[in-house]
């Protein structure tokens, strides 16, 4: 059997046995905290909403189970794998190994959006914290676009403008919250900077769920496209790829995702740069099959990570971003050593 046959036949075992541990992974997360609850009793409550038997929780546990931690669960798990998707998308495309969701400023412009509804009241009581960060997010991605275009759309002008986009856009951050905000409100501002789950809900969990599908449903068809991008934009031009329009597609879809992730947990920071890394380690550059295996892996990490930052100083809860950054870091200086050899 040749390495490609073998490759084929590996990855949909690979994909389901990754689907397995994700749904195994939600189900043991969920049972785990102060209340006591059992996978059997997750089952029996999330079949008991479906229409099928009865749940046998009390009133107080299966509200737990279903309008707590269930739909937060299930939003770490989306997150995780929009990260990642967006993560290796965006290395591909840029064809930069350290470029993540961040590198266009819609993680920066999301903060400064949130900011501006919870400090300075913008919006006039209309806007959301959420919604805030979704137009800040997609007002700094615009800039970024503008930029990038009139340095001459190139691709490391996108991502120096993305650069510089972030910058300015953090800096504005920090002057706001330095000189309009209270104590309490600063606290609050910067727990959600650094990523946070805390109000996780079912409509949060359902609009995310939806972009990510879309998105994945995109990128898939521009699976083969990326796979030429990693030959550089004159080899993929000489392939037939469109390249400044499959770009720009790609371009708007992740940040698009990126800022509607942004805008519902705040900003959590490794998940988009080491988990592609990892995930090529395991079936190459292939995008049909690395772009799902990313996201299982960001799944499935995010799940965990927000099981150890809501419980690890219970009944504090610990920023998301912050085990993100704890885990990453590590992760990522080890990929980098085993690679080293590879140039």
């Amino acid at each position: 059997m040749s390495v490609r046959q073998a490759s084929r036949v590996a990855s949909p075992v690979l994909l389901l046995g990754g689907a397995a541990v994700l749904v195994a992974s939600v189900a043991v997360a969920i049972t785990i905290g102060p209340a006591d609850i059992r996978v059997g009793d997750v089952w029996s409550a999330v079949a008991a909403r479906l229409g099928v038997g009865e749940s046998a929780l009390s009133v107080l546990r299966d509200g737990i189970v279903w309008n707590l931690r269930l739909p937060r669960t299930l939003l770490a798990a989306v997150c995780g794998a929009g990260l990642a998707v967006c993560g290796a998308i965006m290395q591909s495309l840029l064809r930069n190994p350290l470029a993540d969701p961040f590198v266009l400023g819609v993680s920066s412009g999301a903060s400064t959006g949130a900011v501006l509804v919870v400090v300075l009241g913008a919006g006039g009581g209309v806007l959301s914290l959420s919604a805030g960060a979704f137009l800040g997010a997609v007002g700094s991605f615009a800039l970024v676009l503008a930029l990038s275009h009139t340095l001459g759309g190139t691709t490391d002008r996108v991502v120096l403008s993305g650069v510089a986009v972030m910058q300015l856009f953090s800096a504005l951050t920090s002057f706001i919250v330095l000189t309009s905000a209270d104590a309490e409100t600063t606290r609050g501002v910067l727990f959600w900077l650094l990523g946070s789950l805390s109000n996780a809900g079912w409509p949060e969990m359902v609009t995310c769920a939806s972009v990510l599908v879309a998105t994945l449903l995109v990128c898939g068809g521009y699976a083969r496209s990326l796979d030429a991008f990693a030959f550089g934009e004159d080899a993929a031009a000489t392939l037939g790829v469109p390249v400044a329009r499959t770009r720009l597609v790609l371009l708007c879809v992740t940040a698009l995702l990126t800022a509607v992730l942004v805008s519902s947990v705040g900003a959590v920071g490794f998940v988009g740069l080491v988990l592609p890394h990892a995930a090529r380690a395991l079936v190459g550059p292939n995008h049909a099959t690395l772009l799902p295996v990313s996201a299982l892996a960001g799944a499935v990490l995010l799940v965990w990570v927000d099981t150890v930052a809501r419980t690890v100083l219970e009944p504090q809860e610990v920023p998301v971003g912050v085990v993100t950054a704890l885990i990453g870091v590590p992760a990522f200086v080890l990929i980098l050593y085993r690679s080293r050899g590879a140039r």
